[in-house]
């Protein structure tokens, strides 16, 4: 079947050797999204988690790996949803800046051990995976939606972040 394009007209179905850079590119945003773990690599945060007073509803740390490998993916689908609709523009800007908040928290609370920098660090982080859920939606609304599990995942953890900092401090 052929898709209708943005003028109505209707495109020939693309072929396989056609799709196939869209399949590297969609990999190409995974692995971006992924990029925002590396952090983690480098800290002892397993051990970390474990010193720490934890609320009784804190997740088991086992929990964390899981639920993040879901989220990037997510992610990086998202965005090669935008760019499939878009190329590269601003609302892709705003996702690589939240990108780069997501990656520094685990920095801030793990590797500096500052749980009150990293709870304003995830609140900053929050508003911008909410100003880049608003631009993905304007532009792709599928796209927008695979970033809401994110958003509600750190709202949970930005409230975990500041219990933690007020039953450690």
């Amino acid at each position: 079947m052929r898709a209708a394009t943005a003028t109505g007209h209707f495109a020939p179905p693309l072929s396989q050797h056609e799709t196939a850079p869209h399949y590297f590119a969609l990999a190409g945003f995974i692995a971006i999204a992924l990029l925002a773990a590396l952090p983690v690599r480098w800290l002892d945060v397993l051990s970390t988690y474990s010193t720490l007073t934890l609320p009784e509803w804190a997740p088991p740390a086992w929990l964390f790996g899981p639920v993040w490998a879901v989220l990037y993916v997510l992610m990086g689908v998202a965005a090669w949803g935008i760019w499939q609709s878009r190329g590269w523009c601003s609302a892709l800007g705003l996702w690589l800046g939240q990108l780069a908040l997501n990656a520094a928290w685990p920095l801030l609370f793990f590797g500096l051990h500052t749980p009150d920098w990293a709870f304003a660090e995830i609140v900053l982080l929050w508003f911008s995976i909410a100003a880049s859920i608003v631009a993905f939606a304007w532009i792709q609304p599928w796209s927008g939606l695979l970033l809401m599990p994110y958003l509600i995942w750190v709202t949970f953890a930005a409230v975990l972040n500041f219990v933690i900092w007020q039953m450690n401090s």
